[in-house]
């Protein structure tokens, strides 16, 4: 390793995490009389497991990744967030991200007084892997990379992003919430052969558990453990576990084809509307749109009942509008009203 912990602030590396008398006890029953809880049961008068076991052994089969390997959180805005804390010294530190992408690493960076750095992506939004490292200094502990990346939804490289982890200095976070819809292989199967590597995924897309804010972080052990030092301790509800748990068993494949199947259809009848000046090739579950007029074109489709992300003020974005993939009965209202504007 390149020796993480000197990335670590000072204050995360000596704390004390909070435990719990049952982080001691390894049964599953017992008379509970550490918690000050309600003993009289009703399915959710205990705490939640706070490791999440059951929930992780399942995710590591599915994905192939050991259990010590995964960090569960509150969506994957949680793990960017500790991230931060591990690794930011607030006032002090910064970060790299690409631009434009999403907006939630500028805005978490803020919350804890880190400074962002943000590298225009190039012609069609290529990685400008030297631009990136230009970016960095001895402060830079983090650059975010979403791959596929929102709002553009192209993917990037493995090899180019594991030539800028093995260039950076820092914590390279790789953001790959679309990656189902994506033909570029992930990077989280490798995470414990790289020390300075985080994969970030979600069950909000693809898996289509958005309403339970489920988000995982794969990386190297040691980074692992210094994220769960620092997460609340039951920042996963029992409902949320058990419920994931329930939803993994049902497999959402055809979810997947039949949105991809559908994003080609949506993305060539959008080419052929009057008005739509380009439709970029997707690897998520959206298409960037660039139009005439991006703002009219938002706001009509509003008065239709039809719900888009306006993205016209974005930089590197002017004119176009993030077009979700809905059912194919969604996307047949989105075209008709398209085509009559």
């Amino acid at each position: 390793m390149k020796g993480i912990d000197r990335l670590v602030r000072r204050n995360i590396a000596e704390l004390t995490p909070y435990s719990t008398a049952r982080d001691e006890y390894e049964g599953a029953l017992g008379v509970f009389l550490d918690a000050n809880e309600s003993p009289y049961p009703n399915g959710w008068n205990r705490y939640p497991d706070p490791h999440q076991k059951k929930l992780k052994q399942r995710i590591s089969e599915l994905k192939g990744i050991p259990v010590g390997n995964i960090f569960l959180g509150n969506g994957s805005d949680e793990a960017i967030d500790l991230l931060l804390r591990v690794f930011c010294n607030p006032g002090k530190d910064n970060v790299v991200a690409i631009s434009p992408s999403y907006g939630m690493y500028e805005v978490a960076a803020q919350i804890n007084d880190i400074e962002v750095r943000k590298v225009p992506l190039g012609e069609d939004f290529a990685l400008d892997r030297e631009a990136l490292l230009a970016a960095t200094d001895a402060q830079t502990k983090l650059m975010f990379i979403c791959s596929p990346n929102n709002p553009t939804g192209n993917a990037f490289s493995n090899s180019e992003l594991l030539s800028l982890a093995e260039a950076f200095d820092g914590i390279l976070v790789v953001d790959e919430a679309y990656i189902d819809f994506s033909k570029v292989g992930s990077l989280a199967p490798r995470v414990a052969e790289m020390d300075n590597v985080v994969v970030l995924q979600t069950m909000s897309k693809a898996a289509g558990m958005a309403g339970l804010r489920l988000g995982m972080a794969f990386s190297n052990t040691r980074i692992i453990e210094l994220m769960s030092m620092i997460k609340y301790p039951y920042n996963l509800s029992q409902a949320t576990q058990e419920l994931a748990l329930q939803n993994l068993e049902e497999s959402y494949k055809w979810k997947i084809d039949e949105t991809i199947t559908e994003r080609t259809r949506v993305a060539e009848a959008l080419r052929c509307t009057a008005g739509v000046l380009k439709v970029w090739d997707s690897e998520a579950n959206f298409l960037l749109v660039k139009v005439k007029d991006a703002d009219l074109v938002y706001e009509r489709l509003i008065g239709g009942g039809v719900i888009v992300r306006n993205r016209n003020k974005v930089p590197g974005c002017l004119g176009c509008l993030r077009i979700s993939i809905g059912t194919p009965k969604e996307n047949d209202i989105l075209l008709k009203l398209m085509q009559e504007l």
